[in-house]
């Protein structure tokens, strides 16, 4: 049986729908009119490094055995799609087109799957000892999520690092770090049959006789993809600086202790909510593959690159933790550097205006 799967996203999206196109499944991409162009004519272009070959190896959508396309928001039915992927930055999820998608997915009742760092509030609300009311004013849009059925929400914390290189065409994604997609089930058995299908398939895939990596791995707990919080804590958002921004790798390693002091506490605020010890990652782990992170976060770029609004999951985990009346002077002092910046951000583009 092959599933017809919408994937909100074609940076990041191309990752997952290489994969699920190997598998032999239909996609389809919600993009931007340029990107769709470039998708429908040449298909996409996703390198990655795989295991006993040299270099990167290019997987060309259009040699898979699964069916590609790409279009706007507005071409798309959602009721036609078994399930969504979420695979947007968080800010975008209210921009016009986008937003009337959204309200349309949620009307027709279609399991979805988050790959955002940003948990959607409708997942959050399927976490204990959480309070949803309080979490909405770290997200640029509160209100996009509130028709969703949290019953219909499951999140894939998004742990393989990847990017479109700036001299390559739109349809080109390398992949720096190959690690798997870790999707928590969702309440239903049925829909959580189709998450393990994949999770098959994907597994069963070969290109060229070679196994490919980035897998897709389901658990029972809704608190593993909240793993990815103590990483994006003691590296992503630590690479934003009061000087300017400096690479994930330089960040962790520079001061190892103070990294893992950082990553621990938010590993102790996700085992006060209920995760067990072993849906955490170790922060050795985490240290070992920030070794090949040599660029700045995603958010740091964003937010040194004007942005007025990016994603914030330093302000989430901090909004959290104060819910369990906890405290983190790191995390506090990395939220007010990016208040300010977002705020001159802001400054300039009206300013601009």
């Amino acid at each position: 049986m092959t599933y017809k799967i919408l994937i909100l996203g074609a940076s990041y999206g191309s990752l997952l729908a290489t994969k699920l196109l190997l598998a032999g499944h239909t996609v389809k991409l919600v993009c931007l009119p340029a990107e769709a162009d470039a998708i429908n004519t040449n298909g996409t272009r996703v390198r990655m490094p795989i295991k006993g070959r040299e270099g990167l190896v290019e997987i060309d959508s259009r040699k898979l055995p699964g069916k590609l396309s790409a279009d706007g928001p507005a071409a798309v039915k959602p009721s036609d799609y078994d399930l969504v992927a979420l695979a947007m930055q968080e800010p975008q999820y209210g921009s016009p087109g986008v937003r009337e998608l959204m309200a349309a997915i949620a009307r027709a009742k279609v399991p979805c799957m988050s790959i955002m760092n940003m948990p959607p509030l409708a997942y959050l609300a399927r976490v204990p000892g959480i309070s949803v009311k309080e979490l909405k004013a770290c997200y640029t849009d509160a209100s996009v999520w509130d028709s969703f059925d949290p019953k219909l929400m499951t999140l894939c914390s998004p742990d393989p690092q990847a990017f479109r290189p700036p001299e390559e065409k739109i349809n080109v994604l390398q992949v720096r770090l190959p690690t798997n997609f870790k999707s928590a089930r969702f309440p239903s058995d049925a829909h959580t049959a189709i998450l393990r299908r994949l999770e098959a398939d994907i597994e069963a895939a070969r290109f060229d006789g070679m196994e490919v990596p980035v897998k897709l791995k389901v658990h029972d707990s809704v608190f593993v993809p909240l793993a990815k919080w103590a990483m994006l804590m003691a590296g992503n958002y630590r690479c934003i600086t009061k000087e300017g921004m400096r690479p994930i790798k330089e960040t962790v390693h520079a001061d190892l202790e103070a990294s893992r002091a950082v990553y621990n506490w938010v590993v102790k605020l996700c085992l006060s909510l209920g995760a067990a010890e072993k849906d955490m990652v170790p922060f050795e782990k985490y240290a070992a593959a920030a070794q090949g992170l040599a660029s700045p976060s995603s958010a740091a770029r964003a937010l040194f690159g004007s942005a007025p609004n990016i994603e914030r999951v330093d302000r989430l985990v901090q909004a959290v933790a104060a819910q369990k009346g906890m405290r983190n002077a790191v995390i506090d002092e990395v939220v007010k550097l990016v208040d300010a910046q977002l705020e001159k951000n802001r400054r300039a583009k009206k300013a601009a205006a």
